[in-house]
């Protein structure tokens, strides 16, 4: 996994953001706001003309894309530890198709027979300019007994 260290891996398959999606985890997250979940207001009020994806949504999205890109083998498990840093710098309208690029970022020898892994991910959205998520995952692998 260290040669792979700022190697781009991706991109991953596309992936339609159906407003199907949005009104599912708008129910999960209790986040009902109308910019997500009211296609009327959202097209006659909103500046995008159409509803988009919760920014946590579009994260919700990462472990998906990240099981198409990289698999690490070897370990006996592995832990999402957590993010240091997740950015959203673009709106996900309705319909819109998504798909990730991945690197790593780093790969640290911890205690306890633990490697951390920080990996750089990135969704963008078909046609877009700009990318509609970034972020640096904190994953914990453990090396397998001996």
């Amino acid at each position: 996994m260290r040669e792979l260290i700022g190697e781009p891996l991706g991109p991953s398959e596309w992936r339609t953001i159906t407003q199907a999606d949005i009104d599912v985890f708008a129910e999960l997250s209790g986040d009902h706001q109308w910019i997500h979940v009211d296609p009327r207001r959202a097209r006659e009020e909103s500046p995008f003309g159409t509803t988009i994806a919760h920014g946590n949504l579009t994260l919700a999205t990462v472990d998906g894309f990240r099981r198409q890109l990289l698999e690490p083998t070897g370990f006996a498990y592995g832990l999402n530890y957590g993010w240091n840093k997740i950015r959203f710098p673009a709106p996900v309208p309705v319909d819109s198709r998504i798909r990730a690029s991945l690197e790593i970022v780093e790969l640290e020898e911890i205690a306890g027979g633990w490697l951390q892994m920080i990996t750089r991910i990135t969704l963008e959205i078909e046609g877009g300019d700009k990318p509609c998520f970034v972020g640096d995952s904190v994953s914990r692998l453990m090396a397998p007994a001996a």
